[in-house]
């Protein structure tokens, strides 16, 4: 009898082990459970106040607003203009939201011009995609008489005319004018939407860097650290 009761005992000390091991399993599930929710929450507010933030700066933005864009080999400073209003808000907005930090110029002709704005640049297993990315839209074309390539000039890149008869632009890409002359065929047919105040010995800089050749990619990158509202 005594062993029958002492195996009773193993029997019920056994299960109330596990029960207790059931309980914690049960609450830590539970509490991993919360803890997702509770980081999916706060992902979701983070967010909305980067959202909120971003309307309420292009809602002050100015009407020719002044951008510094910061990249590895040093600043170009740029205006955006008051008649191009698309692309200068949209070129705002992407600024604001980080979009074009860790961005590389994938595109570098001397004597001609630097683009950059693709986001598959910021990932080496991607560059074969590279000058095909872009935030998921286009812009339409905002084609001012007025604006020219001349040096500096900030334009947007687009996709050819078979393609795109409308010349709608790509949604980040731009490209800076190194050389008026090496760009000048391009006018008319590009959306020009600033022009460099500041820091035209950055563009020769990066113009001159060493790229593959063949599409133009510079050996060493050249990366835009930040765009940011001066």
């Amino acid at each position: 009898m005594r062993i029958c009761i002492k195996n009773l005992l193993c029997v019920m000390t056994a299960l109330s082990v596990l029960s207790a091991c059931g309980g914690r399993a049960a609450r830590s599930a539970k509490d991993a459970e919360g803890q997702d929710a509770r980081e999916d929450s706060l992902a979701i507010l983070q967010q909305e106040q980067k959202e909120k933030s971003v309307m309420a700066k292009l809602e002050n933005l100015p009407e020719e607003p002044v951008f510094v864009i910061s990249t590895s080999l040093g600043d170009i400073t740029v205006k955006l203009y008051a008649d191009t209003p698309l692309h200068r808000d949209n070129f705002a907005k992407l600024a604001f939201e980080g979009y074009y930090d860790g961005i590389l110029f994938h595109r570098v002709i001397p004597d001609f011009m630097i683009q950059a704005g693709d986001p598959y640049s910021k990932d080496p297993q991607q560059m074969d995609k590279v000058g095909t990315g872009g935030p998921g839209y286009t812009v339409p074309a905002e084609i001012v008489p007025g604006h020219r390539h001349k040096k500096g000039a900030l334009a947007a890149a687009r996709r050819g005319d078979a393609a795109n008869p409308t010349k709608a632009s790509s949604g980040s890409q731009f490209y800076i004018v190194q050389s008026e002359e090496g760009c000048s065929h391009l006018d008319g047919g590009y959306t020009i939407f600033g022009e460099t105040v500041d820091g035209f010995e950055v563009i020769d800089k990066i113009a001159s860097v060493e790229t593959d050749g063949r599409r133009g990619i510079p050996v060493t990158p050249v990366t835009i650290l930040n765009i940011r509202l001066q």
